[in-house]
């Protein structure tokens, strides 16, 4: 969905660590707990937008979210991943 050279360049706005493409299989996760209305961003808002795909940092932690091929990159807007761990290979 992103450019090699613009995803080259990327890294999470909290502490510079790189981001890399989440797999298809991690935002279908998410939007299903976005539907089910069980998902929240680091705001501890309800996440209300399904995700076209997103970015997670190189850690695992955290997702932000990709929305009409735009990538959200504002910790406020970060989706914790501690529930979704075994689905990013941490």
């Amino acid at each position: 969905m992103l450019n090699k050279e613009l995803l080259d360049i990327l890294v999470c706005p909290q502490n510079h660590l790189p981001l890399k493409m989440a797999d298809p299989q991690v935002v279908d996760k998410l939007n299903a707990a976005i539907e089910a209305g069980t998902l929240h961003n680091a705001q501890d808002l309800p996440v209300e937008h399904k995700l076209d795909a997103g970015l997670i940092r190189e850690d695992g932690r955290v997702l932000y979210p990709i929305v009409d091929g735009i990538p959200i990159l504002l910790v406020e807007e970060a989706i914790p991943l501690e529930s979704f761990e075994e689905e990013v290979g941490q």
